[in-house]
């Protein structure tokens, strides 16, 4: 039963991420990925874009970093330096058609615009940040978002030191929430836990002077590839979380999907089989079990002073009640005692 119940956390997990990905039934209107210079968003955004590709879905990038447009989306909004009720005004009218009015309650066709930085748009319109975001989201669009943790957001003087934080907000809009990191410094990270050594840091957590050097490609193929931590708040207010490894495909054309698997299930971090210890009996010379008879006859016996456990009022709930035997000695000075 433990492994039957395993196996389905398991698939049910990556169903999940697979729906994320696919951009299936609006799985999350708002999606935030949190990158940093040694695990950049780019391999996650090219699969949401990939797999948007291949559900016919309009791919919309709405532009704060990027200079020109990329080959693989359809429509480029530039945003940067420009007034935010126009460029809402411009996004939304490359969106689908879609009348609620008409009867259906599905789009006939979706679309998914890519913020390629939310840290210029934190940084500019710290105050107005939510209701833009809430500006653009329409039930045939979902906004995937990308966050630098390792960039500072310059908050602009007229900013409220009362109000949150830009970072705090967009924790709290966003409907499914991937972090990144890379899986060789994961790997290198699980090493040092298994020895009881100190992890180690990379980029600015080593605080080095210096140039910082972000990801580079070491170690073999099979180790290679971005880490994800999802954490997925459905619509009845469960939060469920896991951690799982995107991979590309060596030998994949350029039109395929990535590899999904649970991080559980790489050799470096898999866990302990507990089900096949639990189901061996310890050795011994006889039985520890009992039979069907044994167990109903232990559930029969009634235990010393059982009448004493009832609250009988007075404060006398909590005595003791015993009949002497005729071996019993009755001593006058013991009872005083």
């Amino acid at each position: 039963m433990a492994s039957t119940n395993k196996i389905h956390n398991r698939s049910h997990s990556l169903l999940l991420l697979q729906k994320l990905l696919n951009l299936r039934d609006a799985a999350s209107p708002l999606t935030l990925i949190l990158d940093n210079l040694e695990q950049p968003a780019q391999p996650v955004v090219d699969e949401f874009v990939t797999r948007a590709k291949i559900s016919k879905t309009k791919v919309i990038l709405l532009s704060f970093a990027t200079v020109k447009k990329p080959s693989n989306v359809d429509v480029f909004v530039k945003a940067s330096g420009r007034d935010l009720r126009v460029v809402a005004k411009e996004l939304v009218a490359q969106y689908p058609v879609f009348n609620p009015t008409q009867g259906r309650e599905k789009p006939l066709q979706r679309a998914v615009v890519l913020i390629d930085s939310l840290n210029n748009l934190a940084s500019t319109a710290a105050s107005s940040l939510a209701s833009f975001l809430s500006s653009i989201l329409t039930p045939a669009v979902s906004i995937v978002s990308t966050y630098h943790i390792d960039v500072p957001v310059l908050l602009p003087p007229s900013f409220n030191e009362y109000e949150p934080h830009p970072f705090t907000i967009l924790n709290h809009l966003a409907t499914a929430i991937l972090r990144l990191s890379s899986l060789p410094q994961e790997i290198e990270r699980q090493k040092a836990r298994n020895r009881a050594v100190q992890e180690p840091e990379w980029g600015l957590k080593e605080e080095r002077e210096g140039v910082i050097i972000g990801l580079t490609s070491r170690g073999k193929d099979e180790d290679r590839g971005v880490v994800i931590g999802m954490e997925l708040r459905r619509k009845s207010g469960r939060t469920v979380t896991e951690k799982f490894i995107l991979q590309r495909h060596v030998a994949a054309s350029k039109s395929g999907t990535s590899r999904l698997t649970l991080l559980t299930d790489h050799a470096m971090f898999k866990m302990p089989e507990a089900d096949a210890a639990e189901e061996e009996e310890p050795e011994s010379t006889f039985n520890l079990g009992l039979t069907e008879k044994q167990r109903k006859d232990r559930e029969g016996i009634v235990l010393p002073y059982f009448d004493a456990q009832t609250d009988i009022g007075a404060g006398e709930g909590g005595r003791i009640l015993y009949e002497m035997g005729r071996e019993d000695d009755f001593d006058d000075e013991e009872d005083e005692i």
